[in-house]
This record gives C-alpha cells, structure tokens and sequence, in this order.
C-alpha cells in the first residue's frame, strides 16, 4: 500500500475517532423522572447533537461555499444526457465493491448478477456510460460494507455527522473505510502513482449526487423547520430502505427513503458530501 493510500485512510479514520471523541464529551441525556423524554432521547439516539449540529453547519458552510455552486454550473453547462452518462459510469465503477459486499452478505445470486451487469455495460454500454443492463431487465443495485455489516447483525450505534463526509453512524463509518481499502480503481491508483485519481472520483461522485439531488435539498432546506432533524430522519430511512433491499422492515414505521413521500420526488441522498 502506498503512502499516500494510507495517508488518506488515515484521515478517513481521524475524521470517524474525532466524531467519537465528541460523542463522549457531550452525551447528556435526560433526567430519568422523565420517562418520555428519556424514551424519545433513546429513540433519536443522536446523544452528541450540539456537536453534530455544529458539524453539519460546517458542512453546509462547506456546501453553500464549494458544492452547492459547482453543482449548479454543472447542472446548467452540461447536457442532461452528458449528466447521466457521468452518473452511470460512476456506478459501474462500484461495481468491484458491490460485487464483493454481495458475496459477503451471502447474496451469490446477486452477486452474478452484478457481474452481468458490469459486463453488459462496460462492452455493450460503452465503458458504463449507457446503462444498458438495466434495460434488458437488470437493474442497478448499490451494495456497500455498512450494509453489510447490518446483515451480519452489527449494531448501526449513534447517529453521527462526519465533517465533510456527511450523516453517518459508527457502523456505516467503518464501512466506508472498508469500501475505500478494498477498491481496486483506489489500489491501482496509488500503486501506479496516479494519486489524482482518488480526488477526482470522490469530486465527481459529489458533485454528480448534489446535482441530481439539487432542487430536493432546496426544498427541503424551505419547508422543514430544523433541517438538521430532517436530513438525520431521511439518512435513516435511506439507509433501511438500501439494507432490506426496499422490503418493509417491520422494525421500522417509517417509510423507506426510496418511496415516494407526500407525492413528491425521490431522494437518493441527503447530504452535501459523498
């Protein structure tokens, strides 16, 4: 593993232990005499919420400053085709990390089938540019390590704000870290020295998200009285929706975040980072 590789995963874990370390300084939970508030407290279970508040308002400094206006020159100079192209290369570029998370969840079947896909769109599709595959009937499915990781019955813990990298939670963080290890475009890259390979990927996969999520987030930031709550509700049912494979999880009341709510437009992501 190169040095700069590991420097990168090193930050990535600086960013999570950071997170940590806040989560300890500032859990303060409710006098016990009231059990609503102490059942509501468990509930929410976001015990370091002054610093993961202040850490989202970084972030969306960050956002309103870099992301936000990058992502809407992108969204005015390139064509809505072009943008999808981008979009669907980008996801065949997972495809190593899928495939693996797939047979680590047990899912060979699956795990066929996303090779199939790869396949199908990296010949037929033009290197991924064209989602061919999902038109003859084999849709495109994101598998990741915190999903993983819940199908192997990890406990999610605490809801968590990364700096930059966005809504989390211990288990996802630690997924995130895997992912980016076992990465063959990340390996390649820093093996071979193209060291501007990794920025560019994760600039792109930011700016290709924020994008596609534009005027949802704008929406969003109008009508919701604490944004902050709202962002931490649709993290989490995003992420039941991607774990139960958008099956019902009798656990959980909410609707999954790939469902339509109020009739309105599907949300991929709420966050102003990858």
């Amino acid at each position: 593993m190169t040095r700069y590789l590991k420097s990168i995963i090193l930050h990535r874990f600086f960013f999570i232990t950071l997170t940590a370390f806040s989560l300890g300084a500032c859990a303060t939970p409710p006098d016990a005499s009231d059990p609503e508030a102490v059942a509501e407290f468990k509930q929410i279970n976001d015990p370091a919420e002054p610093t993961m508040r202040a850490i989202f308002a970084f972030n969306r400094a960050l956002d309103t400053a870099v992301l936000k206006p990058v992502a809407a020159a992108y969204k005015d100079e390139v064509p809505q085709k072009g943008r999808l192209g981008i979009h669907n290369f980008l996801n065949n570029l997972r495809t190593p990390i899928i495939i693996f998370n797939d047979v680590a969840q047990g899912d060979f079947k699956q795990a066929l089938r996303t090779l199939m896909r790869f396949l199908v769109n990296t010949t037929v599709g033009i290197l991924g540019l064209n989602d061919t595959a999902a038109e003859v009937g084999m849709p495109y499915r994101n598998e990741d390590f915190g999903q993983t990781l819940a199908v192997w019955n990890v406990p999610e813990g605490p809801y968590i704000m990364l700096p930059v990298l966005g809504s989390s939670n211990p288990r996802d963080a630690i997924g995130r870290v895997v992912d980016f290890i076992i990465d063959p475009l990340n390996i390649w890259a820093g093996n071979v020295g193209n060291n501007w390979a990794l920025p560019a990927r994760k600039a792109s996969d930011a700016v290709d998200s924020r994008a596609r999520n534009y005027d949802t987030i704008a929406d969003l930031e109008k009508s919701s009285l604490d944004f902050y709550a709202t962002v931490r509700s649709l993290y989490r049912q995003r992420r039941s929706d991607e774990i139960n494979n958008g099956k019902v999880n009798p656990a959980i009341s909410v609707p999954g975040i790939g469902e339509r709510m109020d009739d309105g437009p599907k949300v991929e992501k709420i966050s102003f980072a990858n």
